[in-house]
């Protein structure tokens, strides 16, 4: 070990034991021990290493040597994941490490049930591990006196950080942290665990939420290249970047293979094929593409596992255990596994198509190459040729060292909306002049939510009497259920009917497949196998099935809108171009890009700038600018763009009439103006927006339409050059 200097020796001496006695460690990795200091110092951080990087034990080892010279009692450290299966996969760990001085740890999420969780009201652990809906239901719940189980609540660790902060559940978090020091009279040290990320600076400041500027804080990401203290790309924190314009010397480490096979059939062919006798983890982006590889790698002999959102947690913990301990197999999961969930000995990462973000990709990736002597790998299938383009400039921006920023999503009124009735159920009433106090200045959380509180009042939402706020009929009507279960998930989340074969739940499916009318007995295909349905419980939303050979829907709603960002897209330009990702491609997929650079490329992209097409009636600009600068862009362009045709990634739909001089006057108009125009918003994304009922409508619309919008995307597609490869006119 390391002589008398070196920061490790401020860990407690029966953890120093443990780390070289127990674990065998002839030393700690370089994050481990450049997290001690500012761990033990009470410092605000952000620990930054790659997938299985030792991130964990990163935080816990000096926490708990906090933890006891401090002589912290009680729940002193809350551990909060984004999956209940990180959770799970975490607890025996953390809580060996917290079984060492004496200690314990506990889980808490949706899965555990009443038992055990009076047992944690009675018998507090020293750690806790929960999600922060959970935290968010025992600070309302009836059953739970948080004031007792939480009051000491003295360190937070928030792991896999960037998979909150870009997603309203990540201000869900903040919200309910500030809470929560209202509850313990004190500052909480917070501490983000994270791999690679573009703005680690941007995201420790995130995520001290109001305490930032007042509190020390520090990334630590020794093991990562270059200087993790400032951004990778600039952002000009409004969610935009572009590709670095100069790639670094070389592509980063990993075997990487990029492959065209046409189907999600071909596809398993070739899964099945390759590597017999070792376990291969494959990721795809949705649960019915999950199912329908799964039930076809099974129909060909493989043995297969999967994972998804929509599986029972009983399916869900049988394929967890089996992950870790089987070998000649192939898991199959949506994003579910990327994160850092332990899936065993795994020798192979697949890819069907292509991961949204290189972020992901590189969570996937990190999931090979844990074995000495062993490389990270990662084999792309792209089943049609749009996903190869899609990988193709995706693994562009990976070679360059490229990864996104991590963005919370703009103007979270409906949080906000869904905050001040949480926070009235908490504390039973509130003053009506002191309600912004609960968070501690955090904006949006602060006095400039005067107007939903407003609204809140007016609907009925909250009622007010002698200068008090209390919970209204109208939250009673619409969230009350269950003891406002429903307050506690920031996400709307699509009606689903449970399915049951005897009194065993597989899992859940979307009622539409058990609605539509078709020919023949109706089947499911679930947790990778074929069901045949034999009753369904409407008013209990229950399908009873049994068993069968073959055939099957799977079907799920909701998704994540919008497309594919600015970086991206133009990285997919820059593929048609003639650019090649650092990668081995297949014979296949060299030959699939070479027919779409002579073919089809000439029409859609030139290196001088942007395109303008027409073919029979339909007039094109390719922009190559991403979904949500397109949309922006048919926004602000109203006279010349298509009124009825969406945008894409790649194009925006132009007027049949469109003449030049229409096109030049709109586009200098649009150039010079001040501002850009936000995007028209379907009604249908209103509804899907979760706590919208909570709000006035044009807030919830002026909500929808800043997340549609992408500003700096399209102000550089304004400014650059255009031509017109077929005149529009005169």
């Amino acid at each position: 070990m390391p002589g008398a200097t070196d920061p490790i020796d401020r860990l407690d001496p029966v953890i120093l034991h443990h780390v070289v006695n127990t674990l065998g460690w002839p030393d700690l990795r370089p994050l481990q021990r450049a997290a001690i200091d500012p761990v033990m110092d009470g410092e605000d951080a952000l620990l930054l290493a790659p997938t299985a990087g030792g991130k964990t034990e990163a935080a816990c080892l000096p926490i708990l040597s906090l933890m006891s010279s401090g002589r912290w009692s009680g729940t002193s450290v809350l551990y909060l994941c984004p999956l209940r299966a990180l959770l799970n996969n975490l607890i025996t760990r953390v809580d060996r490490y917290a079984q060492w001085l004496g200690r314990r740890a506990a889980l808490w999420h949706g899965d555990i049930g009443q038992s055990r969780r009076q047992r944690i009201r009675a018998e507090r652990p020293d750690i806790l591990l929960t999600t922060p809906e959970s935290l968010e239901a025992m600070l309302i719940g009836v059953k739970t006196d948080h004031a007792h189980l939480l009051g000491g609540v003295r360190a937070v660790v928030v792991d896999e950080v960037h998979a909150f902060a870009g997603d309203d559940r990540g201000w869900h978090l903040l919200a309910v942290l500030e809470r929560l020091t209202r509850v313990t009279g004190r500052p909480i040290q917070r501490i983000g665990l994270s791999a690679t990320v573009g703005n680690p600076t941007r995201l420790l400041t995130w995520l001290q939420g109001a305490g930032a500027g007042s509190r020390p804080g520090r990334v630590v990401a020794p093991d990562l290249p270059g200087n993790p203290a400032a951004p990778a790309v600039p952002d000009g924190g409004k969610g935009t970047s572009t590709a670095p314009t100069s790639p670094p010397p070389g592509p980063p480490p990993g075997e990487i293979e990029l492959d065209h096979v046409g189907s999600l059939t071909n596809a398993a062919k070739v899964i099945a094929a390759l590597h017999v006798g070792e376990k291969r983890l494959v990721f795809c982006d949705s649960r019915r593409r999950v199912e329908e590889l799964g039930a076809a790698l099974r129909a060909r002999g493989v043995t297969v596992f999967l994972s998804h959102a929509s599986l029972s947690a009983e399916e869900r913990a049988r394929s967890e255990q089996a992950f870790a301990e089987a070998r000649d197999c192939v898991i199959v999961a949506t994003s579910t596994l990327e994160l850092g969930i332990d899936v065993g000995d795994l020798d192979r990462v697949i890819q069907i198509d292509a991961p949204g973000t290189v972020a992901s990709f590189l969570q996937r990736l990190g999931r090979t190459g844990r074995r000495p002597d062993t490389t990270r790998n990662c084999l792309f299938l792209a089943t049609d040729r749009d996903s190869l383009l899609e990988a193709a400039g995706l693994l562009l921006l990976w070679g360059r060292g490229w990864v996104e920023p991590v963005v919370p999503p703009p103007e979270p009124r409906h949080l906000v909306a869904q905050q001040l009735l949480s926070v009235t159920l908490q504390e039973h009433k509130l003053g009506d002049r002191l309600w912004a106090e609960q968070w501690n200045g955090l904006a949006p959380f602060d006095a400039s939510a005067a107007p939903v509180l407003r609204y809140l009042t007016d609907e009925g939402f909250l009622e007010t009497d002698e200068g008090m706020l209390f919970i209204g009929s109208e939250a009673e009507r619409r969230f009350g259920r269950r003891h406002f279960i429903e307050l506690t998930a920031s996400f709307t989340a699509p009606p689903q009917f449970t399915v049951l074969s005897g009194r065993t739940e597989i899992g859940r499916m979307d009622p539409a497949v058990l609605t539509e009318e078709r020919p023949g007995p109706r089947r499911l295909l679930l947790a990778g196998r074929s069901w045949q349905v034999t009753f369904i419980d409407w008013g209990r939303k229950r399908a009873f099935v049994e068993p069968v050979e073959g055939g099957g829907i799977a079907k799920w709603s909701g998704g994540t809108p919008g497309g594919l960002s600015h970086a991206l897209t133009r990285a997919m330009r820059e593929v048609l171009l003639g650019t090649d990702p650092p990668v081995a491609l297949t014979r296949r997929a060299e030959a699939c890009l070479g027919t779409w650079r002579e073919e089809d490329a000439p029409e859609t992209v030139h290196p001088a700038g942007t395109i303008v097409t027409r073919h029979g009636h339909e007039v094109r600009w390719w922009t190559w600018a991403g979904y949500r600068a397109n949309a922006t862009l048919t926004a602000t362009l109203s006279s010349v763009a298509d009124p009825i045709q969406r945008p894409t990634d790649q194009f925006v739909r132009l007027r049949e009439d469109l003449t030049t001089r229409m096109w030049h006057d709109a586009v200098e108009a649009a150039r010079t103006a001040p501002a850009l125009v936000l995007p028209e918003v379907d009604e249908r994304a209103v509804r899907g927006l979760k706590f919208s009922t909570a709000l006035p409508h044009r807030l919830a619309v002026a909500t929808v339409a800043a997340r549609l919008t992408d500003f700096d995307g399209a102000r550089a597609a304004l400014e650059e050059p255009k031509r017109f490869q077929v005149a529009v006119g005169t």
